[in-house]
């Protein structure tokens, strides 16, 4: 089938700034969907009809097109965070035709003498502020797309709650156009209020004497979590983790979540690792939400309510982690059962009951038991000895087709 849908990437320099194949499709296309700015950009001499986006927001009118010759005007590079990422997925690619221009990206590294590849790319259009914290390191460069105006300011002000106030901050506004602007600052002494909406903030990080600096790895420090007692301990958990083995674009239920630590790291090993933690005891609900944003896994889905019950209705995971309640009836049974074929289930016990749940759940499933027993110096007197935390039996088993 040919293509029957263009996406146009085009910049603030508008229609001049078009190649040679990007007007031919805009000259031959029946209609043209877009933003209101961006079809603003178009000059009298395309006829097609012109259509701004539904709001809100919705594929569906473009889609019923199918098969005329359309075209879709996009910001930049449409495959970079826009709307050919949304399209490639309702869409064959032997239907698109793709032709994009310099990305916001691209300039931003251009105007900056920044090499692309070593800036991290951060998106909060649409999407909580929150997600910043995850990308916080000293000397990281971020080039984050603002939401709006009032991002720059936001973004300065979460720089230096987290310790990062030292680190300089460059707005570029309308990047490739007439209007283009460039606002240096530093985040702790930010004065700019409110810029132009289409705009995007890089930041060369820069630490604080009171910035936290968490590690890549799992096994984040224990008082980096706000909670109430129920957290997997540090070491515990970077055991737990490495057997439940985190790969990009799988979901993990992290039932009986307690603080949220879990599925907190689980979601920190890659950009794509989703996670669903149920909780039942609303204190701790509030742990989660706080846990989530201030480390920067915001998209964490908090599920309020008991398993085995609150399990119903959520989507097959391909690993499951239960850190509390194997003893309830049904839990186990019911997370094995929705399981993916290949996918691994870790479960740790504390107590003999819930030690003896997992010994027979191994004898009629397989799997491997694992005795983890931690001991810390501490001091007895003028001397020191080793004090033992209680011993955890972990339970992993992996589900074959």
């Amino acid at each position: 089938m040919q293509p029957w849908l263009t996406l146009v990437g085009i910049g603030e320099d508008g229609y001049a700034g078009l190649g040679k194949a990007a007007r031919h499709a805009l000259l031959a296309a029946e209609e043209v969907v877009g933003a209101p700015r961006q079809l603003e950009l178009l000059p009298r001499c395309i006829r097609a009809r012109r259509s701004a986006w539904p709001s809100p927001f919705t594929l569906e009118p473009l889609l019923q097109r199918r098969g005329a010759p359309v075209c879709v005007l996009a910001s930049g590079d449409p495959m970079l965070f826009g709307v050919g990422a949304s399209l490639a997925r309702q869409l064959p690619a032997e239907e698109l035709r793709v032709l994009p221009a310099p990305s916001s990206a691209s300039l931003a590294a251009a105007r900056l003498g920044w090499p692309l590849q070593d800036a991290t790319l951060v998106s909060l259009v649409a999407r909580p502020l929150a997600a910043l914290n995850l990308h916080l390191h000293d000397g990281a460069r971020l080039l984050v797309l603002s939401n709006d105006g009032d991002s720059p300011a936001a973004i300065a002000a979460l720089l230096a709650e987290r310790g990062f106030g030292p680190s300089a901050m460059t707005v570029l506004e309308h990047l490739g156009g007439p209007a283009e602007r460039r606002i240096d600052g530093v985040a702790g002494d930010w004065s700019a209020t409110r810029v132009a909406a289409l705009n995007l903030v890089a930041i060369d990080c820069r630490a604080g004497e009171q910035a936290r600096h968490l590690p890549l790895t799992c096994g984040l420090p224990d008082d980096a979590y706000r909670h109430d007692g129920q957290l997997t301990k540090r070491d515990v958990r970077a055991i737990t983790l490495a057997r439940l083995a985190p790969r990009p674009g799988q979901l993990l239920w992290d039932v009986g979540a307690g603080s949220g630590s879990i599925g907190i790291e689980w979601m920190r090993a890659h950009p794509g690792c989703r996670a669903i933690a149920v909780e039942a005891d609303e204190g701790r609900q509030g742990h989660i939400r706080h846990n989530r944003d201030a480390l920067g896994v915001p998209g964490l889905q908090l599920v309020a309510g008991q398993a085995p019950a609150a399990l119903d209705g959520l989507p097959a995971p391909d690993a499951v982690f239960i850190g509390g309640g194997v003893t309830e009836p049904g839990v186990l049974e019911q997370c094995w059962g929705r399981l993916k074929p290949g996918g691994r289930l870790v479960a740790n016990a504390v107590t003999l009951q819930s030690e003896a749940v997992l010994v027979a759940f191994r004898d009629a499933h397989g799997g491997e038991l694992t005795r983890i027993a931690i001991a810390q110096a501490q001091p007895l007197g003028g001397f020191d000895t080793w004090r033992s935390a209680l011993p955890i039996t972990l339970l992993e088993v992996v589900k074959h087709a």
